[in-house]
């Protein structure tokens, strides 16, 4: 099958921010010395201080403060749904873009609790959000940013490619517009979408070479013979797809248009050193597609958690990194970066408030000592 991207690959990677690498060994320096130096045995507070020292790094600044972080849920509709790939049915997705609007989901109210801004795209939900409203009306919360017009989500991958090139291209400019027309210096990254631990256990097999059957999950909960069916058409579409291979032509035979979204924003996100709080399985799918086009953008990245659906720990394992938190999660939402969150804001705190030895008139032992076991 010939694929979106197959003569434009080249031509649409220049349209994509491009990324600097931030490393700084004078600045990284500092940093350190400066953590090594506050009140406690050194290296005592473990990945806290690497945290804190990766946010330094992003914001370029030795006292970092996260101000007016955003929640961005991007949602969208999957056409493999139709193969029975999921426990939920395709109205899920508008359903929960409900409960969001309402404040009711497990993402609105940890989102409320630390005191994170909360905007749901509609990047392709199969539902009319603005029915009945004037034509230029607008909902509290609500972007309406659908790629492919009308209310429709992605194309039945088993068939045809999930998203055309040019259907691909706007949602990753979507992405970006979204990025810069919100404030703070962070962004918290999630997703509602009934089919889209689909869509990331595909991208996952294609872009890290691994086999269908070890990418892919229960999902919103299936039982363990219908996880053997969803591998079975799972399969099906990346043979359907073989010649898909370079990250964007992926992205459009086997993504979704939230998670192509979701990449355009990432990639935005990190050209302007904004923190990027990546959520569970499907978020990291997005940031798998973005470090394939830009491998820098990993340097941008705090991974919130390690998702309790399967192929997460192999996704995490191909980028080389380690999640914050693991609890077992598989929500989805947002939900794992917003718990995290207070773990970005502690990091920043000690690397910003905690006294030094000099400060506070503490005897220092020597620098080499390493912490207590």
């Amino acid at each position: 099958m010939t694929h979106p991207f197959s003569c434009s690959e080249t031509d649409m990677t220049t349209l994509l921010p491009t990324l600097s690498d931030l490393s700084n060994p004078t600045f990284e320096a500092a940093l350190q010395h400066k953590l090594n130096n506050k009140t406690k045995p050194l290296g005592s507070l473990g990945r806290l201080e690497t945290l804190a020292a990766r946010i330094a790094l992003v914001l370029n600044d030795e006292t970092p403060v996260l101000q007016e972080p955003q929640m961005v849920v991007f949602a969208g509709d999957h056409g493999l749904t139709a193969r029975g790939i999921s426990a939920f049915p395709s109205d899920v997705s508008w359903q929960m873009v409900e409960n969001f609007l309402a404040g009711g989901a497990a993402v609105s109210v940890l989102a409320r609790q630390n005191g994170i801004s909360l905007t749901v795209v509609d990047c392709g939900v199969n539902h009319d959000f603005l029915a009945g409203l004037p034509a230029e009306a607008q909902r509290a919360g609500l972007l309406v940013r659908k790629v492919a017009g009308g209310d429709k989500g992605t194309a039945d991958s088993s068939v045809q490619p999930a998203m055309t090139a040019q259907q691909c291209q706007q949602a990753l400019q979507n992405g970006q517009d979204i990025v810069k027309g919100l404030p703070g210096n962070a962004r918290v990254l999630g997703e509602m979408g009934i089919g889209n631990t689909s869509a990331a256990s595909l991208l996952l097999a294609r872009l890290a070479g691994l086999d269908i059957e070890v990418c892919t999950g229960a999902g919103t909960g299936l039982d363990a013979p219908a996880v053997v069916r969803k591998t079975a058409v799972l399969r099906e579409v990346l043979a359907l797809h073989a010649g898909a291979t370079a990250p964007l032509d992926a992205l459009a035979a086997l993504g979704g248009f939230e998670i192509a979204t979701m990449v355009g924003a990432v990639l935005q996100a990190a050209q302007e050193r904004r923190v990027v709080v990546v959520d569970g399985f499907i978020a990291t799918a997005a940031v798998l597609v973005a470090h394939a086009l830009q491998p820098l953008v990993l340097q941008r990245c705090v991974f919130a958690h390690r998702s309790g659906e399967r192929g997460h720990e192999f996704m995490l394992q191909y980028l080389g990194v380690q999640a914050l938190l693991d609890l077992g999660l598989r929500l989805g939402e947002g939900s794992g970066a917003a718990l995290a969150w207070p773990l970005l804001q502690s990091a920043c705190t000690i690397l910003r408030d905690m006294a030094s030895f000099a400060q506070a008139g503490v005897s220092e032992k020597s620098a080499t000592e390493p912490a207590a076991a």
